[in-house]
C-alpha cells in the first residue's frame, strides 16, 4: 500500500472504514497559528475504530512500539511516512469533539480539529495524567495557544476547563506564565 504521505493514508482508510477520528497534537496546534515542530501525527479515535484500521496499518509497514489502555503509538521504517500516535476516547467523547471540531486540509486530504478550547482540554488532560513527560511539551503549547488566540483566561470558563481537566497547580501555573 503506497501512500504519498500518512495524510493519503489515514484519509483513504478512514473513509473506506466510514470512521471518525479527529488530528490533534503538533498539527492541530499549528491550525491555531501556533508554530511547533513535530516528528509524528496526533488522532483521537475511538479503539472500535482503531481496530478497523490496525491491520492496513500494519500492512503499510507500521509496528505497535508502545499500546496503553488508551493509547497506541506506531512506528514506520519508511522515511517518507511519519510515526503515528492514536489517542482512545469514547464514542461519545469523540462525538462532542467532533461536533465543535473544524475542517482542514493538510496534503490536500480533509481532516477535523478540534476546538481550541477541546484542544487544550486534551493538553490539560495529558499533562494530569503523565506530568512528567507532558508538562515541559503541553504547558508551552497551551500558553501559546492562549496567547495568539487572544484567549480569555482569566475568565470562569477557562478556569474551569482547567479544573475539569488539568488540575489547581495546572491552572496556576498558566496564570504565572501569562501575567
Amino acid at each position: 500500500m503506497e501512500k504519498k504521505s500518512i495524510f493519503h493514508l489515514i484519509a483513504d482508510l478512514i473513509q473506506k472504514e466510514e470512521i471518525s477520528c479527529i488530528l490533534i497534537g503538533g498539527f492541530a496546534v499549528n491550525y491555531y497559528k501556533v508554530t511547533r515542530q513535530t516528528a509524528d501525527v496526533d488522532f483521537l479515535i475511538t479503539k472500535e475504530n482503531f481496530d478497523k484500521i490496525s491491520s492496513s496499518l500494519e500492512e503499510a509497514g507500521y509496528t505497535k512500539s508502545l499500546l496503553q489502555d488508551n493509547f497506541v503509538q506506531l512506528k514506520i521504517s519508511q522515511p517518507s511516512l511519519m510515526d503515528i500516535d492514536f489517542m482512545f476516547v469514547d464514542q461519545n467523547t469523540l462525538t462532542k469533539i467532533l461536533n465543535e471540531s473544524t475542517e482542514i486540509q493538510i496534503a490536500k486530504q480533509n481532516f477535523r480539529v478540534p476546538s481550541l478550547n477541546h484542544l487544550i482540554a486534551l493538553k490539560l488532560h495529558s499533562i494530569k495524567h503523565n506530568r512528567k513527560l507532558r508538562l515541559i511539551r503541553d504547558l508551552p503549547d497551551i500558553i501559546s495557544l492562549i496567547r495568539i488566540n487572544e484567549l480569555d483566561y482569566k475568565s470562569q470558563n477557562f478556569k474551569d476547563l482547567c479544573l475539569k481537566f488539568g488540575t489547581d497547580e495546572i491552572y496556576t501555573k498558566i496564570l504565572e506564565a501569562l501575567e
